[in-house]
């Protein structure tokens, strides 16, 4: 399977998802710089962390007009896997390839610890070997990392089963406590209607070695290879 790594200017976490895919996973992988316009050859594109254009006017919001991001776009309408990571949430917020939006966190402070996740849909390419309530250890690096969309969109999300990832306690509890930034219902992770674009905001690419403190990421990331052996079959 051949990914390909996004790089903004400002983007500092693409080093990390090419580690986890390439050195860790064994699978091919290609730096993509912002001006590429064409994705063609890849199976799963990955927008990563950091602060792209310096996060000057809101997170995203000056990446979403990069010329890469018509590629993304017409990528993911033919099908393509497309996984944003933080920052690479907010640009696929911001271009409208994922509904709703991230905020400050509400306590106005930048997050860098170990949360966890619970699996709310197994059902996605991304998901599929990780089992549904599984709780991951995944840790988080943001200040913008509050996911919003009113309520009305919010139900519309649950009946179709995007809202993929929720943060929780150790045990699983969806509870206010284990809510890091004030995203609205606990939310860590959603898709698209289709399925094919996952944007979240903790970093599975920072949990692929038991060395650096949780492997639970590779769940994602086995996930990816399972659906891209499967697209091949």
């Amino acid at each position: 399977m051949r990914f390909g790594v996004l790089v903004f200017p400002g983007s500092n976490c693409d080093v990390d998802a090419y580690h986890a895919v390439r050195d860790v996973l064994g699978h091919d992988a290609e730096y993509v710089w912002h001006r590429a316009a064409d994705l063609g050859r890849f199976d799963c594109v990955i927008l990563p962390g950091g602060f792209s254009y310096g996060d000057y006017l809101r997170p995203g919001a000056i990446a979403r007009f990069s010329p890469v991001m018509r590629a993304v776009g017409e990528f993911a309408a033919a099908g393509g896997l497309v996984l944003g990571i933080c920052n690479g949430f907010q640009i696929l917020c911001e271009a409208g390839l994922l509904p709703g939006a991230l905020r400050r966190n509400d306590d106005l402070t930048f997050h860098c610890e170990m949360v966890h996740l619970r699996v709310e849909n197994d059902r996605t390419p991304f998901t599929r070997e990780c089992g549904a309530g599984r709780v991951l250890a995944i840790p988080i690096a943001h200040g913008d990392g509050n996911y919003y969309v009113d309520p009305d969109t919010l139900a519309r999300m649950e009946a179709r089963g995007q809202i993929v990832f929720r943060y929780c306690t150790p045990d699983g509890r969806v509870e206010p406590e284990a809510n890091p930034n004030g995203s609205v219902g606990n939310v860590a992770g959603v898709c698209n209607e289709r399925g094919n674009v996952l944007g979240m905001m903790p970093h599975p690419e920072r949990a692929v070695e038991a060395l650096l403190g949780s492997a639970d990421g590779l769940c994602l990331f086995h996930s990816l290879l399972a659906a891209g052996a499967g697209a091949l079959t």
